[in-house]
Formats: C-alpha cells, sequence, structure tokens
C-alpha cells in the first residue's frame, strides 16, 4: 500500500481543475511562471494580428514581382541575367520602388510635392474619402460574421440605404443640420430594411443567407434601375438614369476647415458603437455566443433565431450607412447606378483582414482605401497597371481564408497544435496525481 505524504512533504504535483485553473506543466520541476518575454514572443507569434500583418507583406511581394515582370526594361535584362546579374537586378529595383514609391505618395502623403501643406497631405484625405464605405459596410459584415452568418448582401444593402438616403436628400427640404441626420437615418433604415429580409427568412425557415443575399445583391441593382425611370427620381429636364443633385443641406460638413468630412468621424463612432454592443452589451454577448455555439446558446436558454434577425438588421443598417460616404461627401451627391461600386464586394475582405473586430475593421478599411487611392496614382506616374492592387487584395484574401499557409512560409507555431500538446500534458498530470494519491 502507497503510503500518503505528509503535508509538509512537498509533492511537485499540481491538480488541474477545468474550471479554470492555471494548467498544469508537464515538467514537475519547471518554475511555475515562464519568462515574460518568452510568452509574449510566443502569444506574438501565434497571433491573428501577426498573421494578418504577414499576409500583407506577402501580397507586396507577390505584387512587386508582378510589377518587375510586366516592365519593359526588366525584361530587356532579363535576357542577358547570366551575364550581367547587376542590371536584371537594378532593374527590379527600379521598378519596383517607382512603383511602391508613386503608391506611397497617392496614399499617404505627396513628399515630392512643391505646394502647400494641404497639398502634400491631400492623398491622406483621398485615403481617408475612399476608406469611409468600407470601414461602415466592413463594419455591418463583420457583426454578421461574429454570429456565425456569412452576410454577402453588403452590396444590395448599400444600395437600398443610398435609394433612402437619395430621396431624402433630394426631395425633402429641411434645415441645416437636420437634413444630414434625417438623411443618415434614411440610410440605416434603408439598408436595415434590406438585411430584415434574409434575417426573417433565416429566423422562420432556415434559409441559407448566402443565397438570399446573392439574389438580394440582383434584385437591389434591378430595383434602383427601374426606380430612377420615375420622374421622382430623375433629374428635371434629363432622360438620363441619374437623380438630382443633393440639397445643400444635405451635405457632410467638413471637420475644422479640413477636406476631412463628418462621413469619417460618423465610421469612427460607428465601430466605437459597434465595439461597444459586441463586447458590453448583452445583445453583443448573445451575438457572440450563437456564433461561437448555437446549440449551446439555445441550450442556454437564448433565442438563437431572433438573434439572427437582429444580426442581419444591424448589419445591413450599418452597410446601408456606407451609402452616405457616396452621397453626402461624393463631388458629384447625386443617385445613380453606380452609387455602390464595389464597397460591399471589397467589404467582404476588409471584415475577414480585420478579423471581424472594430479596431482592426478600421485598419484594414484604411489599408484598402489607401491602395485604391494609391493605385491612380501609381498608373498615371509609373504606367503600372491598376489591376496590380486587385491582385495584391486578392493575395491578401486568399491567405487570410489560409492562416496555416502563412504559418508555414515563415515557420510560425501552430497554436492548436500547442493547445493539443498542453492537453495531453494536462492528462498526464493528473494521472500522475491519480497514482500518488492511490
Amino acid at each position: 500500500m502507497v503510503s500518503q505524504p505528509s503535508p509538509a512533504e512537498p509533492t511537485n504535483v499540481e491538480v488541474y481543475e477545468p474550471s479554470g485553473s492555471t494548467p498544469v506543466d508537464a515538467e514537475p520541476s519547471a518554475p511555475h511562471h515562464r519568462p515574460s518575454w518568452r510568452v509574449t514572443m510566443r502569444q506574438i507569434s501565434s497571433s491573428s494580428a501577426l498573421t494578418s500583418f504577414l499576409a500583407i507583406v506577402v501580397a507586396l511581394v507577390v505584387g512587386a514581382i508582378l510589377i518587375a515582370a510586366a516592365d519593359g526594361s526588366v525584361q530587356k535584362s532579363a535576357g542577358y541575367l547570366f551575364a550581367r546579374p547587376g542590371d536584371f537586378f537594378a532593374a527590379v529595383g527600379r521598378t519596383v520602388g517607382s512603383a511602391y514609391s508613386a503608391l506611397f505618395q497617392g496614399a499617404v502623403v505627396n513628399v515630392s510635392s512643391a505646394h502647400t501643406a494641404g497639398q502634400v497631405f491631400a492623398p491622406l484625405t483621398q485615403t481617408i474619402a475612399y476608406s469611409v464605405p468600407l470601414i461602415l459596410a466592413g463594419l455591418g459584415l463583420a457583426v454578421g460574421f461574429r454570429a456565425g452568418l456569412f452576410n454577402i448582401g453588403g452590396q444590395g444593402q448599400i444600395i437600398l440605404g443610398a435609394t433612402v438616403c437619395g430621396y431624402i436628400g433630394f426631395a425633402w427640404h429641411l434645415p441645416v443640420g437636420v437634413h444630414v441626420i434625417v438623411c443618415v437615418i434614411g440610410a440605416f433604415v434603408g439598408g436595415a430594411a434590406w438585411g430584415f429580409i434574409p434575417g426573417i427568412l433565416k429566423a422562420k425557415t432556415g434559409a441559407n443567407e448566402v443565397i438570399v443575399t446573392i439574389m438580394l445583391n440582383s434584385i437591389s441593382v434591378f430595383l434602383l434601375s427601374y426606380l430612377l425611370t420615375l420622374q421622382a427620381f430623375r433629374g428635371p429636364g434629363s432622360n438620363t438614369p441619374i437623380s438630382p443633385r443633393m440639397d445643400p443641406s444635405a451635405r457632410f460638413p467638413h471637420l475644422f476647415s479640413t477636406p476631412i468630412d463628418v462621413g469619417f468621424l460618423l465610421a469612427l463612432l460607428a465601430a466605437v458603437a459597434v465595439w461597444w454592443m459586441m463586447e458590453r452589451s448583452t445583445l453583443g454577448f448573445r451575438i457572440r455566443a450563437v456564433g461561437e455555439n448555437p446549440d449551446a446558446a439555445r441550450t442556454a436558454g437564448m433565442n438563437v433565431s431572433l438573434s439572427y434577425m437582429w444580426v442581419m438588421i444591424i448589419s445591413g443598417g450599418l452597410a446601408g450607412l456606407a451609402a452616405t460616404s457616396q452621397l453626402l461627401s461624393a463631388p458629384s451627391q447625386q443617385l445613380n447606378i453606380d452609387v455602390a461600386s464595389t464597397f460591399g464586394f471589397d467589404a467582404i475582405t476588409v471584415a475577414l483582414l480585420g478579423r471581424s473586430k472594430p479596431l482592426g475593421t478600421v485598419l484594414a478599411g484604411l489599408l484598402f482605401g489607401g491602395l485604391r487611392a494609391g493605385g491612380y496614382l501609381m498608373q498615371t506616374s509609373t504606367g503600372t497597371p491598376i489591376d496590380i492592387i486587385l491582385v495584391v487584395q486578392s493575395v491578401i484574401v486568399l491567405l487570410i481564408a489560409a492562416p496555416p499557409l502563412v504559418r508555414a512560409i515563415f515557420r510560425l507555431p501552430d497554436p492548436e497544435r500547442r493547445s493539443k500538446k498542453l492537453a495531453k500534458a494536462q492528462a498526464r498530470a493528473v494521472a500522475k496525481a491519480k497514482e500518488a494519491v492511490a
């Protein structure tokens, strides 16, 4: 019979408690606390933020290869690569450097500008202008992703938000300030109404939200095309499918006499509101619980169907707000068939790159806005096709959708493998503890 150890004798055995206690180390003699720098480096190397950053790096490298391959001087020097390799690498450096330099100057700051400070920082304002609809629509899709719903109907929800917002903007005549607020509310209501349709179908019939939102995207395009043929939506004396201009009282004012208008502030406020809702409110807790495990949430007494419906309403409303930047900020300020551009589809990439978190979505929206703003200058100044930007965005999506590929390229540790090893170590420690007290 094995004698019981006395209380004064240390056993060097830690019993694992499943209720959230400190995990048991596999080696009994190891110290309880590991060096802080080692823990920090392991957390950084296995974090999703690092994976997203490395995905961007790989995408830029792929873009650099394509830029170099499409350049005539690089192709010419490649013909005598083995005879004079220096010429080849010099040509690659010049081509890629000039292209990415133009991209930076068109997206962030034009350091070569000899004009006023406003013109030097004009590219940054363009980046912000392009990022506002991406941030707003990305926030909407991110809410759906957190709930386990793949809402790809952002395009249609932007169009419906633009339809309601546009009609209020040019048909109603309200006081300054009030008119803008009513337009913003109308954009949210229009997008929310379009999101309610797949939400109620998902809640009541279990319909697949992907199929429903794809269909609604097409319906929204044809609906707007029809509305623009009506006299109520058509500009006076015009036969083209375009609405009148927004009323001057329905335009976003600029912030502190800068080119940046209130639309960017609206995007930031929406990001803060989404963060509060997801992290601090009861509704956000239910959304996260349903997204993690709907069966467990249902067992806990949560109304999963009602949560799905509210998620799609909020998601559609946020996407509808993206239309405000196209109508209340854009130079044309007119409702037309291309009012949504490709923001609804690009927002899917923004939400994925931002890991469906508000801060990540804002940063991803700024990145993609910068790529779009800088891509035009890169094309005009260096002749690089702007399609390279689409390739970079596509590679980012590919790598974000396949984190193991990023970890394999940079030889990063797999957090899932580490979790399995830790679980096995804990099981062995529990078995040893049971043997010691037997």
